[in-house]
């Protein structure tokens, strides 16, 4: 039978379990995907903890699948689906988790994964790798000015930085002192995380996409002479409202998705992807990111 990883109800690791499931039944719209990946985000645990995104409401249903990025290859169309077809490769969310053998997928929230882009790497993309477009684009910098990316070391940061960088823009990578190296082989200057980290900010920034939140977005925007620059994907948004700021507007569709493929086949975009882990592993790879050890990316590979 098909196995997902699921948690049984709102709590911590001790929730977590690899069961058998049905095959699931594609509706009005959907696809199944047979998940060759599915990429591992820190929402994927904070869904565990009972976190609701902004605008999510009703109660959960147990057993929830984890997951919200994958890719594979379609085995089933519903009602009223003409594209994709049967056998086609794609990428994009999944209507109920994605750290599973089949996940359905709805066709106004997946893409064609190109021929010059692994399934692996296409795992990255539906929340990382669109999360990190969004943000810097809707902070609006010119060429030359100076983005401060703060939590620049994990999956969203590293594409930011990246994306960024390929917008012709100067960036500066808060980031552990372990994260050096990764940060500045993206072309940003690495700013060491901890306390007092504004003083060692170099020169003036001109915006801020934060993707930690709490004291760290409260202590970056007072780098900024316009607030309307700071954007958050780490924090709720009257967090970062309060500061004059907003929270990143996701544009979730086919099209923003291609948008960022494209990025990565042209070679603007690499999602680092750090270590891969089978399904069966899936809890190793939760806690991988769970405990802030990930450096860029990890993959749950499902099938080869």
């Amino acid at each position: 039978m098909p196995k997902a990883y699921v948690f049984t109800r709102y709590g911590g690791p001790e929730t977590e379990a690899l069961v058998e499931v049905e095959r699931p039944v594609p509706g009005p719209g959907q696809v199944l995907v047979a998940v060759r990946a599915a990429g591992v985000n820190p929402v994927d645990w904070k869904q565990r903890t009972g976190y609701r995104r902004p605008g999510e409401t009703g109660e959960g249903v147990f057993p929830a699948v984890f997951g919200n990025e994958v890719s594979g290859v379609v085995e089933e169309t519903g009602e009223g689906v003409t594209e994709p077809a049967v056998g086609d490769a794609v990428f994009g969310r999944p209507v109920e988790g994605g750290y599973s053998t089949y996940a359905l997928l709805s066709t106004d929230l997946i893409a064609a994964k190109p021929d010059g882009l692994s399934f692996t790497d296409a795992a990255t993309l539906p929340v990382a790798g669109v999360t990190a477009y969004d943000g810097v684009r809707q902070i609006g910098l010119s060429p030359g000015d100076t983005l401060l990316v703060t939590g620049a070391g994990g999956g969203v940061g590293v594409a930011a930085v990246q994306i960024a960088r390929s917008f012709g823009l100067r960036v500066l990578g808060l980031a552990s002192e372990g994260k050096r190296d990764l940060v500045e082989s993206l072309g940003a200057t690495h700013v060491p995380s901890g306390d007092g980290w504004t003083t060692r900010v170099p020169g003036t920034v001109d915006g801020v996409y934060d993707l930690v939140g709490g004291d760290v977005l409260a202590e970056a925007a007072t780098l900024l002479t316009d607030r309307t620059r700071l954007v958050t994907a780490g924090a709720p948004p009257a967090e970062v409202e309060r500061l004059g700021g907003a929270r990143v507007v996701r544009d979730r569709t086919s099209a923003q998705l291609a948008a960022v493929a494209a990025l990565v086949v042209s070679g603007d975009l690499d999602p680092h992807v750090t270590d891969t882990f089978p399904l069966e592993r899936a809890d190793e790879a939760l806690r991988t990111v769970e405990e802030g050890h990930a450096r860029g990316k990890i993959v749950i590979e499902v099938a080869g």
